[in-house]
């Protein structure tokens, strides 16, 4: 999940590179991904989704402790933490969690469905490659 989660934020750098496109979108997958599970899963599902992964991403990465889940499923507080923190940990704190989503989300309505959901979000990017498994590789370090 790690590998797929730094695919997609690289991809979404590329995309917008301008580094105030890269501030303000600090967790601009997650958003991306918002609306087209909020249709599969409901609005309170995609938030309980991210509320558990942001849980869990926390074991790993402190400061994201800072950060909260809104009622509408965007995360509060991250451009606060955002200038506190080195261009690097703030990277690996959005891949982190990133992972966790994606991990929680072939839990529950498996691989070939969160497959197809990312490609649909992002069609020009390959999967072919990439092994979305059983959710469990978000857990440790590649």
């Amino acid at each position: 999940m790690r590998s797929l989660a730094k695919h997609l934020i690289g991809s979404e750098m590329r995309r917008n590179n301008s580094s105030e496109a890269r501030g303000s979108a600090a967790f601009h997958v997650s958003e991306k991904l918002r609306p087209h599970l909020a249709t599969l899963i409901g609005n309170e599902g995609f938030r309980a989704l991210l509320s558990r992964a942001l849980a869990l991403a926390t074991t790993e990465v402190p400061w994201l402790r800072a950060v909260h889940v809104r009622t509408d499923g965007s995360l509060e507080g991250v451009e606060t933490i955002r200038a506190q923190l080195d261009p690097i940990a703030f990277l690996e704190g959005r891949i982190v969690l990133l992972a966790q989503l994606l991990g929680l989300l072939v839990a529950f309505i498996g691989p070939a469905l969160t497959s197809r959901v990312v490609g649909d979000i992002w069609p020009q990017i390959s999967l072919k490659n990439m092994d979305f498994g059983d959710g469990a590789k978000n857990e440790t370090a590649e």
